[in-house]
């Protein structure tokens, strides 16, 4: 008589028998060709910073499809692996952690504010994963607190000390305006250093500060104290050092205490979201930036991004650099001939002449930034921000 038990043992040897086999056989394990390429995304997509975040997102979605329906790179698929990090620089570097440690990513792009790759710089140079921020102009994004440049970290946009010397030129030599008056964030990376180095230059071009105020982003929405300073000190120009929100606050103010004949100046922090809360004390303002929405070279993009998401591009300079910031990691990626995360960062590192659909940029190996990208000049008029000239100082 056979006991069940070596029957059952017996049956149990059959079957992991016939598993493997199938396993070894049957099924063909995924190679390392086939699998996508992941390059991460870190956007704003909820919190104050959410309408220039969503229009990363949705631009850095249209180059990856773009790029793979040509076949990808290295023979492989882009995958996009977006995180939110809602405004806050705690959330950006839990998101960079998983992207890098869960997700698997060569490397990253994105945030669109200053502070927040001054927040994860430390993390993807340790980890040793590059970063490209595609608004974030604060010097110390890519360059550490002793001027030594921080390998893994990169940025698309020129800089704070130039766009401040952009907008303290434009003020005083285009416009003629003499007498500034400065209202930024106290609490805000950006705002700091774009205050820091338009008051650096403009006493050069024979200007004058009557009138260097703060307030605190996120909290402060009535600024008339401030302003009524402003304008009991004669100010002719108000230079808005800031992101969105309180700079339509700020100019919707003014008007309403009867400053019309100030002329407000921001820097890349515009966005045309703006409108909806100054509405006409918009109309006339100045904005330095680094894309135009008239640019004939970025025609095709804006035609794409339209029937992609049934929507106009609104927040275009986020839209356009993160879009080119893909595809500059992609060429970088290309030219790495890896997907190594240190030879794509070799690549970026490199990058000479290389024409993306905004510009044609060239990284200065001091500051892993581009060198010497034309600053443009946007007037906000008839509800929008539209193309007034290209300068340099």
């Amino acid at each position: 008589m056979v006991k069940r038990g070596n029957i059952w043992r017996k049956g149990l040897i059959g079957f992991l028998f016939v598993a493997l086999l199938i396993g070894v056989v049957g099924v063909t394990p995924i190679s390392a060709q086939e699998k996508p390429i992941k390059i991460g995304y870190l956007a704003a997509l909820t919190g104050d910073w959410a309408a220039y975040g969503q229009t990363e997102e949705k631009s850095a979605k249209l180059a990856v499809d773009e790029i793979n329906a040509k076949g990808g790179v290295l023979g492989r698929k882009i995958e996009l692996v977006v995180y939110d990090f809602r405004t806050r620089a705690e959330d950006a570097v839990n998101a960079v952690r998983r992207m890098i440690e869960e997700d698997k990513v060569v490397a990253l792009v994105g945030a669109n504010g200053s502070g927040i790759n001054i927040a994860t710089a430390p993390l993807v140079n340790r980890y040793g994963v590059a970063q490209i921020g595609t608004v974030s102009t604060n010097p110390l994004v890519t360059v550490d607190e002793k001027g030594n440049v921080r390998p893994f970290s990169f940025r698309i946009c020129f800089t704070d000390p130039y766009q401040g010397k952009l907008i303290a030129y434009f003020a005083a030599k285009e416009l003629g305006r003499m007498n500034a008056a400065i209202l930024y964030d106290v609490g805000n990376d950006y705002s700091h250093g774009l205050r820091e180095f338009f008051m650096a230059s403009y006493g050069g071009y024979g200007g004058t500060v009557v009138a260097d105020l703060g307030f605190r982003g996120g909290q402060d929405v009535d600024f008339r104290a401030q302003l009524t300073e402003i304008r009991d000190k004669k100010a002719d120009v108000l230079i808005l050092p800031n992101m969105g929100k309180e700079m339509a606050l700020i100019m919707k103010q003014a008007r309403e205490l009867g400053m019309n004949e100030i002329v407000f100046v921001g820097g890349d922090g515009y966005g045309e979201f703006m409108w909806e809360i100054a509405g006409d004390a918009m109309e006339n303002s100045y904005w330095i930036n680094h894309v135009a929405p008239e640019d004939p070279a970025m025609q095709l993009f804006f035609k794409a991004y339209k029937e992609k998401w049934n929507d106009e591009c609104k927040e275009f300079v986020n839209g356009v650099l993160g879009y080119d910031s893909v595809y500059w990691l992609v060429d970088a990626i290309a030219r790495a001939g890896s997907d190594d995360p240190k030879a794509i960062r070799d690549a970026l590192a490199a990058t000479s002449n290389l024409a993306l659909h905004h510009a044609t940029i060239t990284i200065d190996p001091a500051n892993n930034t581009p060198k010497d990208k034309d600053g443009v000049v946007l007037v906000a008029k008839e509800g929008r921000g539209q193309f007034y000239k290209k300068i340099k100082p």
